[in-house]
This record gives structure tokens, C-alpha cells and sequence, in this order.
């Protein structure tokens, strides 16, 4: 995140952004994926496993009908036999040897019947009237009588004494059908028995799950597990199909059309949806992964895309006059980002030399504005001095005179040697002692001057006569109305990285009005509009502008110029000049 300066809004970086598109578009994918799978993967999966459970169910349903088709089978063979009329229209004898020549023969027809395979668990053959007959194996279980089937109520209300009656007593499974003749004359009742495991053992491994087989009655034929709450399994549910129950099982369902039975097939629902899941569970999985991996591609890949563009942009920040180069990674194997460089070092290079073109332009112009101020001083300087000098002549001082000339002459040779050089406050306080000179040699000991300085003055640049400007000031101004003895101090300080120059004098301190006029000519000054005023040739006006002016030229914004008066009972002014250490002048 990057927050621009002056501005409230954050501002995402460019790596953000690229990874953020990136990533919208990798959950693009993902979604279409996503739909992808559950649409052309996990429904048909889904509906392919629905529908195998349903083929599932049926298959048990036929099952179940090739039992009743064997039985049917098996009853036919029985009934075949004409013998079995004969018997049966006789009725039972009532003598014991008649009676068991009877039940021999009937049995005997039922072993024929049966064959080698015993499948049933009994057969029983009962009289027209519904009375039990004979028994092949004689179970003991066996009902004596059919009559409640025959004329009772319901449940048996879907037998009509003709026709097959299916069953369930306890374990065993009842195949009742009448014994009649093409005519449909009944004589009797024919009853095959069966195991209630030997059908479960027909469905018992067909598929994952319980299978349950219901009568018309919705009676429990067959199970594989446990006597299910039948109000979960639909009742008069016709043909086959599948649904969901209360318990979140597949049920799939079908009826038989010859007998009426429904086969029902309860599967869980993670049983069902396993495979399903599996494959949805694997996806996600994979996709999850892919999903991960891609966001760590991503963002090393914008990461090491766009680390070259971050060095160069803070490379970039980091630019200033003394530094316009920019340094490329050597190793950047993205051309782009190379020739990018190479077009923004072309143009630090032209903006370079621009900036030196104008430098130097600027510093001429500097030079010669700094020039033309110094030549209003130094003129001013010389006939202030004449002047003196003509006033010691006349009074005969010789030796004076010729002191005064030799400081004169020391002062022009100052001037005229490399007029437009900077100087050493060293050499600018030398220069400003060969003026007192001269000056005291007017005044004699009505003036009194000192001088503070250490080797901090021969570091410190200046332009020519700035210092002596002040100090005239201070005689031609400052003691008109001040008893002598007129002293002037000029101390050079250090603190901090600046230095200041102090010159103090004990006079008549500046008027207000001059102050505000002398400040508000620097302010002028400071916005270029000090060459267009009309300055007086004063030395309280045109001496300290000029200077001070000719310092900010040298100094720009690194110098600050202050006056003041002293304040409370202490007489005089005070000028302070404060610069800074540094040499990046101009």
C-alpha cells in the first residue's frame, strides 16, 4: 500500500494490483471449474449412482419373481398329475389304510414334483374346504386350515380362493395356490413352503444397503436388516423409482406386476454420494492446491516483475543536482525494464547538462549582479577616505597623511586584486582594520575598535567589502549625538554549523523608521525587485542593502540578517550576520 503525500486516499502499489488481477482471475477459473465439476462431473455421477440403485432394486424385484416363478413352476408339475383330482374329489377316507394309500400317493407325486432340489421347507395340500390334507414333511407348523384365507377379512382380501396367495408366517414364506382344473373347478389347495433366508439369500449381496420386499399390504416379506419403521417406506408406490426419505436415505423402489410385491433398497446417503464426494472432495482438493500454489507463482513472479521498477523508483527519489544517476541491476533480465533505464538515464544525462547550461548562466549572472554592487562600495569607499585624507593635510599631519596613504594603498590593492573573487572573513576583517586605521587618525582616541576573531574566519567565504560597509555606518551615523569615547566591536562566533558575525556599537541606535526602511528594502531585495528602486547613496540605505544583498546572492536561503537596537539603559545597535558553513554557494 502506498499513500501519496497530500493526499488522504491510500493508493495501491502496482505489485498489489497485478497480484489482485491475477487472483480475480484465478477465482475466475476456480468458479468456472467449480461449475465445470458439479455440472459435467458430480450430477451425472451422481444420477448415474441414483440410477444404478434403481437398477439395483429392480433386479432384486426379479429376483424375487423368478422365485415365484419357480414356485409357480413346482406347483404346476404337482398339479399336472391327474391322480391328485381323483384323490382330492374323493376326500379324505376315514380308514386308516385308505387314508395313508392316499397321502402315499400324494406325496409320491410331490417328490416327483420336487425332484432333486430342495429348495422348500415344506408342501402342503389342503381339501377344497381349506382342511389340511396331507403334509410332505409334516412340520409340525403347519396351518390346519385355510379357512380364515378362504372366507375371512382382510388382509387377505386379494385372494379370491383362486388364483396365488403369497404370504409371510413368521420365518416361512407361504406359496398358496388352489388346485384346479381347466374348468376352474376347485378341488383343493396346494401350499409350498419356503425359508424366509433362502429368499433374503437372493438379495441378501446384491447392493450396499437393506433390502426390504413388502406385500400389497405393505407386510414385511423379506429383510436384510433390521423390521424398518414401515411409515418410512411409501406406500401404493407403483412401477419403480427413487426417492429421499425423513432420514436422508435413497430409497429405490419396484413393484412386481405378478405379484404385487415391492422391493425397496435403503442406502445411506454417504453410501450413495460416496463416489460422488470422493470425486468432489479430490477436486476441491486439487483445486485448493492449484489455488495455493498459483498464489505464491503470483506473487513471487510480480514480486521479482516488478522489484526492478520499485529500485529504480526509489532510486528515482533519491535523485537530486549532485546525484542525477540512476543505476540499473545488471542482472534484470526483463529487456523492458533495461530500456526503460536506459531512456530515463538519457534523460537525467540531457536534464544534467540543461541544469549545468542554466547553472552556469545563473552564476555569471550572480557574479555580475554581485560585481555591479561592489563597484557602488568601492568608489563610495575611496572618496570617504580622500576626504579624510585632504582634512589631515590640511592640518599639517604629515606623518599621518602618509600613514593614511599606505592604509589607502593596502585598502585599493584589497579592491583591485581579483575584484570579483571571494575572500576569506579573515581577509575581509583585515581590510576593515586598515579603514579604522585610517578613520582613527581623524578622531584619535574618541574611537575606540576591537576585533574578535579566531581561525574560524579563514574558512569562512565572503564576497569583497561587505563588512567595512557596516563599520562606516556606525562612524557616520551612529555617535552624531554620543559624548565619546565611540566604540565599535566586531565578534566572529560559531555554533552549530553557522557562523555569525556581530558589529556593536555604544551610539545613538538606529531610528525605528530607518529600521523598517532598511528591512523592508532587503525584503524587496529578496524578491528581485531591489535593482528597479531608486536607492540613495546613503550610508545607512545603499551600504547595508548592497551588502546584505551581495551576501544572499552568495548564499541563497543560508543567510539571515539582523538589526536591532540594545535594549533597556545599554546604548547603541547591533548588526548580526548569521551563514551557514557549507560551500554550495550560488
Amino acid at each position: 500500500m502506498i499513500k501519496r503525500p497530500g493526499r488522504g486516499n491510500v493508493q495501491l502499489s502496482l505489485q498489489t494490483k497485478v497480484f489482485s488481477t491475477f487472483v480475480i482471475l484465478l477465482l475466475f477459473v476456480l468458479g468456472c471449474f467449480i461449475i465445470y465439476v458439479n455440472l459435467i462431473v458430480v450430477k451425472p455421477l451422481k444420477d448415474t449412482t441414483i440410477q444404478e440403485k434403481l437398477e439395483t432394486a429392480v433386479k432384486m424385484s426379479d429376483q424375487v419373481d423368478f422365485y415365484i416363478n419357480s414356485q409357480n413352476q413346482l406347483s404346476q408339475r404337482i398339479l399336472s398329475s391327474k391322480e391328485i383330482f381323483a384323490i382330492l374329489e374323493e376326500g379324505k377316507s376315514t380308514v386308516s389304510y385308505e387314508s395313508f394309500q392316499q397321502q402315499r400317493k400324494l406325496k409320491d407325486i410331490m417328490f416327483q414334483a420336487i425332484g432333486p432340489s430342495m429348495n422348500i421347507k415344506d408342501m402342503v395340500i389342503y381339501d377344497k374346504q381349506g382342511t389340511l390334507f396331507v403334509s410332505y414333511l409334516g412340520d409340525a407348523n403347519n396351518l390346519s386350515s385355510l379357512q380364515s384365507f378362504i372366507d375371512g377379512p382382510p388382509p387377505t382380501k386379494h385372494w379370491n380362493g383362486s388364483g396365488i396367495l403369497l404370504m409371510r408366517q413368521g420365518d416361512t414364506l407361504s406359496f398358496i395356490r388352489a388346485i384346479n382344473n381347466q374348468n376352474g373347478k376347485v378341488f383343493g389347495y396346494l401350499c409350498i413352503q419356503s425359508d424366509q433366508a433362502y429368499l433374503q439369500s437372493l438379495t441378501g449381496g446384491v447392493a450396499q444397503g437393506e433390502v426390504y420386499i413388502l406385500d400389497r399390504e405393505q407386510g414385511l416379506i423379506s429383510g436384510t436388516g433390521t423390521s424398518p419403521d414401515q411409515t418410512d417406506l411409501k406406500k401404493r408406490l407403483t412401477g419403480s423409482g427413487v426417492y429421499v426419505d425423513k432420514f436422508q436415505n435413497y430409497v429405490a423402489y419396484s413393484e412386481s406386476e405378478s405379484t404385487g410385491w415391492t422391493t425397496y433398497l435403503v442406502t445411506p446417503k454417504r453410501a450413495v454420494l460416496g463416489p460422488v464426494n470422493s470425486v468432489k472432495y479430490i477436486s476441491i482438493l486439487l483445486i485448493s492446491s492449484l489455488m495455493v500454489l498459483s498464489f505464491v507463482y503470483i506473487y513471487f513472479s510480480a514480486r521479482n516483475l516488478l522489484l526492478p521498477i520499485r529500485k529504480l523508483r526509489s532510486q528515482i527519489w533519491r535523485i537530486n543536482y549532485s546525484n542525477l544517476n540512476v543505476k540499473m541491476d545488471s542482472k534484470a533480465q526483463n529487456n523492458e525494464l533495461v530500456l526503460l533505464n536506459e531512456a530515463f538515464q538519457d534523460l537525467m544525462d540531457r536534464l544534467r547538462q540543461s541544469i549545468d547550461r542554466e547553472k552556469l548562466a545563473l552564476h555569471e549572472e550572480v557574479k555580475a549582479r554581485n560585481s555591479a554592487l561592489q563597484a557602488q562600495i568601492a568608489p563610495h569607499f575611496i572618496h570617504n577616505v580622500l576626504y579624510l585624507i585632504s582634512i589631515a593635510a590640511q592640518e599639517g599631519k604629515n606623518s599621518v597623511v602618509s600613514d593614511m596613504c599606505k592604509h589607502l594603498s593596502d585598502s585599493l590593492r584589497y579592491i583591485v586584486s581579483s575584484p570579483y573573487a571571494h575572500v576569506t572573513l579573515a581577509e575581509e576583517l583585515e581590510q576593515t582594520r586598515h579603514y579604522l586605521s585610517l578613520v582613527q587618525q581623524n578622531y584619535e582616541d574618541d574611537l575606540e575598535w576591537e576585533i574578535e576573531a579566531d581561525e574560524l574566519s579563514r574558512q569562512i567565504q565572503l564576497p569583497r567589502l561587505v563588512i567595512q560597509p557596516f563599520v562606516e555606518n556606525c562612524i557616520e551615523h551612529a555617535f552624531t549625538n554620543t559624548d565619546p569615547p565611540w566604540r565599535i566591536m566586531i565578534t566572529v562566533k560559531q555554533f552549530n554549523g553557522l557562523w555569525a558575525v556581530e558589529i556593536k556599537d555604544n551610539g545613538d541606535g538606529f531610528p525605528l523608521d530607518k529600521i523598517h526602511e532598511i528591512l523592508d528594502k532587503l525584503r524587496q531585495s529578496d524578491s528581485n525587485h531591489a535593482e528597479s528602486q531608486n536607492l540613495h547613496s546613503s550610508i545607512g540605505n545603499m551600504g547595508i542593502v548592497n551588502s546584505v544583498h551581495r551576501l544572499k546572492l552568495m548564499y541563497k536561503n543560508r543567510l539571515l540578517f539582523n538589526l536591532f537596537n540594545h535594549p533597556g539603559e545599554e546604548k547603541g545597535a547591533t548588526v548580526q550576520i548569521i551563514g551557514s558553513l557549507t560551500k554550495d554557494f550560488y
